[in-house]
């Protein structure tokens, strides 16, 4: 693996492409630490630091890499665009007229749908920093509360929103993909100094043991292992192709794989679902409404019901995710067009049930997968305490999984060069 990351160093496409994406995550962090004007930051940060922000907020926070606690120009990330991502997409599904523009028109298409994503996450955003101003002036975190300072307050967040959102998006084009997503992972992954300096002095000062610690680790670790190993399982199923003449020339005749990976979805359910976790949250936090207020705790992820509707979220994006990302009616007309068919299977609606059939039961594994390894460590912290280090569950979902198609992606680009490849 060290010689295939040399080559992100010898092929001058790829090291450029590199060093961008290295470049915007660098602003990324840069803009986490500019505090927004007029807030005290040094109360908000006690207040987190006595938890009475609210355990939602400590949830966002870690995937922000500690932009709100220091409410910084960046600590709304790119949640709002991916919420209005989320939206446009179940509109797709019940409006077949935005399915058409996106199908027929194609990138003239798909840039109309995605101006419109980002109208509706400028709304979304002004929302969602309106709840965040009101919930740290409720705190007294804010030092002059007249009407023109929180409008700027929250101006600024939108501002910094949208302009995470177009890093991004100049990241997917001209760095190494996954813009939104290598954003989330930089948040994540940046504050695990910073946890790990603290295990170690919690261990130092006798207040968590060795022995503790060194499970944690081994938890992270395990749990690292499952979840390369389920993400990157697929079933592969045999594809014969028929001999026929184009020409002078006979062509076909040869068997391939089709493979289907039990967790085709990624990392995007994790996503989606803390996008829709943090919405009604967010608005019950800083509502005086007690009904409302009840319903944020019910809807907290330490909470039963939350944790259980977090869990449930996940499968149901999952399943909507693959639905969207592989059309088995689809996959079965190209193989039939190609002169191809499954062994023992009729080509036409025979195989595109059969291709369902499978891809049902490859979901449902992948969705309880997930579900279980987001949800679980909420559950086992209740009988042995909260975990020394937060890399687990989602964050860690998250980290392997974008880790992942980040190499796959650099592996694509070298063997298109014809180098070594990235990965053994």
């Amino acid at each position: 693996m060290i010689p295939g990351l040399a080559n992100i160093i010898r092929i001058p496409d790829l090291r450029r492409k590199f060093l961008f994406t290295v470049g915007m995550l660098a602003l990324f962090r840069l803009g986490s630490h500019i505090p927004v004007p007029g807030v005290d930051v040094l109360r908000l940060q006690t207040l987190f630091q006595q938890g009475q922000a609210g355990n939602v907020f400590g949830f966002i926070d870690l995937f922000v890499g500690g932009a709100f606690s220091r409410f910084a120009l960046f600590a709304l990330g790119v949640f709002p665009y991916i919420t209005a991502s989320i939206i446009f997409s179940l509109l797709e599904v019940v409006f077949p007229t935005l399915k058409e523009i996106h199908r027929e028109e194609g990138e003239a298409g798909r840039r109309k749908i995605g101006q419109w994503t980002l109208y509706l996450a400028v709304l979304l955003a002004v929302v969602q920093g309106t709840g965040q101003m009101l919930l740290i002036r409720n705190l007294g975190a804010i030092n002059d509360p007249r009407p023109l300072m929180l409008g700027e307050i929250v101006m600024t967040l939108v501002a910094g929103t949208m302009l995470l959102t177009w890093m991004g998006s100049i990241m997917t084009e001209y760095g190494i993909g996954n813009g939104v997503s290598l954003i989330i992972f930089a948040g994540i992954t940046a504050r695990l100094p910073n946890q790990l300096s603290q295990t170690i002095g919690l261990v130092n000062v006798g207040e968590a043991s060795v022995f503790r610690a060194i499970a944690d680790i081994a938890v992270i670790l395990i749990s690292i292992v499952a979840v390369v190993l389920v993400t990157q399982a697929a079933r592969k199923i045999p594809i014969q192709y028929a001999k026929r003449i184009v020409g002078r020339r006979m062509v076909g005749g040869q068997t391939t794989y089709l493979p289907v990976r039990i967790a085709s979805a990624g990392v995007i359910p994790i996503i989606f679902a803390i996008s829709v976790m943090q919405f009604p949250s967010t608005i019950a936090q800083f509502s005086r409404l007690p009904w409302l207020q009840r319903l944020g705790n019910y809807l907290s992820l330490n909470s039963s019901t939350g944790a259980l509707l977090y869990f449930v979220l996940i499968i149901a994006f999952t399943y909507f995710y693959t639905a969207v990302s592989f059309d088995p009616e689809d996959v079965s007309d190209n193989i039939k067009k190609y002169g191809g068919f499954i062994p023992g299977i009729r080509p036409g609606r025979p195989t595109t049930d059969y291709l369902i059939r499978i891809l049902e039961k490859l979901t449902f594994v992948g969705a309880l997968f997930l579900g279980l390894i987001a949800v679980g460590p909420i559950f086992l912290a209740r009988f042995t305490g909260q975990l020394t280090l937060y890399l687990t569950g989602t964050s860690l979902l998250i980290v392997v999984g974008v880790a992942l198609e980040t190499m796959k992606q650099i592996e694509a680009y070298v063997l298109m060069r014809h180098y070594e490849g990235f990965m053994k």
